[in-house]
């Protein structure tokens, strides 16, 4: 949907632009459209030299000003495809606003080193992950284990976990450091959308199942882009 909306914005900007095109040429050549249809059938067309130097040097700074901006015309829909880089029809599903945290598996936020058993793991008993679908923690009496939620500028989160904070519509985004909580996340009150309402279950295998299908692969690299070394 929001694709088509798209292309039908940019449909209309082009017949505009070349109607204005066709205006500015009328203008400054002198010649109107019947005129010059009229001179053409008789074999007999002037051309005013002058004006189409002026009607040259006009366009190239309508097409410098065009291009060369510091906001250009597609930075609506680049913003658009950070937040929603898998092109999700957010359209077609139940939106819930929300006060999203992030978190990690560390001591910061759950209180468990390296060493302790449970470390890294869930509620539901998988171990977290960021990935194409990553493991977040909500109150399972609004998103039950399982669920599967989008939120703009993070991606797909499997609700895997609970926290003592996290209550009511109040959810929390896994990251691997603390450094990615703060600086690609803090908190935020967003718009996210329910793909899918879990059952309460949810498996190692499930996940696996989610992010290694093959239509999601083209997305890895543009939501995970390589580190600069």
């Amino acid at each position: 949907m929001q694709f088509t909306k798209t292309i039908l914005k940019r449909t209309l900007m082009s017949c505009l632009f070349i109607l204005a095109l066709f205006t500015t040429v009328s203008k400054f050549s002198g010649v109107e459209a019947s005129g010059l249809m009229a001179l053409t059938n008789q074999r007999e067309i002037s051309i005013n030299l002058d004006a189409v130097d002026h009607l040259k040097k006009k366009t190239e700074l309508m097409f410098k000003s065009l291009f060369n901006t510091k906001t250009p015309l597609l930075l609506a829909n680049e913003a658009i495809a950070k937040e929603n880089p898998l092109g999700v029809d957010t359209e077609r599903y139940p939106k819930v606003e929300v006060v999203a945290t992030g978190y990690t598996a560390g001591v910061e936020s759950t209180g468990k080193t390296e060493a302790h058993p449970a470390y890294g793991i869930t509620k539901s008993g998988v171990k977290v992950r960021r990935d194409l679908y990553s493991t977040i923690a909500a109150d399972t009496s609004v998103f039950p284990i399982g669920s599967i939620l989008f939120i703009p500028g993070y991606g797909y989160g499997v609700v895997a976990d609970t926290g003592s904070a996290i209550k009511n519509k109040k959810i929390d985004l896994y990251y691997e450091e603390v450094k990615d909580v703060y600086e690609k996340w803090g908190k935020k009150k967003v718009e996210v959308y329910l793909i899918r309402k879990g059952n309460g279950s949810l498996t190692e295998q499930d996940l696996t199942e989610l992010n290694e299908q093959e239509s999601m692969q083209v997305f890895r690299q543009q939501m995970f882009p390589p580190k600069d070394t």
